[in-house]
C-alpha cells in the first residue's frame, strides 16, 4: 500500500510556481530522501503532505486527503521542522507532560527512555539547551509517538556533525521498524545516504529522479581514470565529468561495468555526486562540484 501518492501536484504563490505537476509514490515502510536545491519545492511538497497548504492535483497520505482530513491524518503523522518549535520557557519535564496530554498514542516510558540516553536534565528549560539537545528532545518526543509517517524538514540544520550522526543513528536504530514510513528533506545528502531506501530529486517544482537505492546502485557507476584513458572513457558517453588531482572521474548511467573496469577504478557514486551531475551548479551543502 502506498503511504504517499501524488499525481499532478501543483502549487503556485502568485506568479511563482513552487510545484509543477509532481508525481510521487512512497510505499509504506520506506525511508525517502527528498533532495533539491533551495527553492526547488521541497518544503512546499512536505507542507502539502501535512495538510498545511492548499494545492491542485491529487494527493493521498495514508489514504486520506491531507487538506480536508487533516485532523484525522495528524493522529498518524509526526513532523519535525527546520526550526525549533518548543516554547523556550518550557522545562523538559513540562514538554513530556504536554505531549502526553495532547497525543493519545504517546508512550511516556519510551520518551523517558530516549531522554535517559542523553545528558538533558528534566529540570532544564528549552532556552538553556544547546541546538543539539533541542534536536534530541524533539526526537525523543516524536519517537515516543506510535505514528505511521514521520516527516523531517532539515531536522539537523545548524547542528555539528556529532549531533547530526547521533540524530540519524537514533532514528534508524530506535524508531524505524520497516512498518513506519519516513520522509526526509535535507541538504546534507551524504549523511543520510546510508539510511535511505529511496531517493527523489526535485528541481524547479518537478521530480527529476525517483528511484530506490537498490536501483540507484545498479544503474549508476563512477569511473576514475588517468589522462591516458580519458578519451576512451569519453567515448562511452558519461553524463558528467570532474577533475580530482589530475585524474578524471566520470559518472555513467546504465553503462557496462565490466567495460568501464578495463579503463580504471569503478565504484557506485554517492547521491551527492549524482545530484551535481544532474542539476549542475546547485549542489547540496558541503559538496563541491
Amino acid at each position: 500500500m502506498a503511504c504517499i501518492e501524488a499525481r499532478g501536484l501543483k502549487k503556485a504563490y502568485g506568479k511563482s510556481i513552487a510545484l509543477d505537476g509532481v508525481d510521487l509514490k512512497v510505499e509504506e515502510g520506506r525511508i525517502l530522501g527528498l533532495i533539491g536545491p533551495n527553492g526547488a519545492g521541497k518544503s512546499t511538497a512536505l507542507n502539502a503532505m501535512l495538510g498545511l497548504i492548499e494545492y491542485e492535483g491529487e494527493l493521498k497520505v495514508l489514504g486520506r486527503n491531507p487538506w480536508t482530513e487533516r485532523d484525522r491524518l495528524m493522529a498518524d503523522v509526526c513532523f519535525i521542522a527546520d526550526v525549533a518549535v518548543l516554547p523556550r520557557w518550557m522545562r523538559v519535564a513540562d514538554a513530556v507532560d504536554y505531549v502526553a496530554g495532547v497525543h493519545p498514542r504517546f508512550d511516556r516510558a519510551k520518551a523517558e527512555g530516549f531522554l535517559a540516553k542523553t545528558t538533558i536534565k528534566r529540570t532544564s528549560r528549552v532556552r538553556e539547551l544547546s541546538k543539539g539537545m533541542v534536536a534530541q528532545l524533539h526526537l525523543a518526543l516524536i519517537m515516543a509517538i506510535d505514528a505511521r509517517l514521520l516527516v523531517l524538514d532539515e531536522p539537523t540544520l545548524g547542528l555539528d556533525i556529532v549531533y547530526r550522526k547521533s540524530f540519524y543513528d537514533s532514528l534508524l536504530n530506535d524508531y524505524f521498524d520497516r512498518n513506519r514510513t519516513i520522509v526526509i528533506s535535507t541538504h546534507q545528502v551524504e549523511e543520510i545516504q546510508y539510511i535511505l531506501t529511496d531517493v527523489a530529486f526535485i528541481d524547479h517544482g518537478r521530480i527529476v529522479l525517483d528511484t530506490s537505492m537498490e536501483a540507484f546502485e545498479a544503474r549508476y557507476a563512477e569511473l576514475m581514470v588517468g589522462p591516458d584513458n580519458r578519451a576512451a572513457a569519453l567515448a562511452l558517453n558519461p553524463i558528467h565529468e570532474r577533475q580530482v588531482f589530475g585524474r578524471s572521474i566520470f559518472l555513467f548511467d546504465q553503462a557496462d561495468r565490466a567495460k568501464l573496469a578495463t579503463l580504471g577504478e569503478v565504484r557506485t557514486p554517492s547521491i551527492a555526486d549524482l545530484f551535481v551531475a544532474m542539476l549542475g551548479g546547485a549542489q547540496p551543502q558541503g559538496v563541491a562540484a
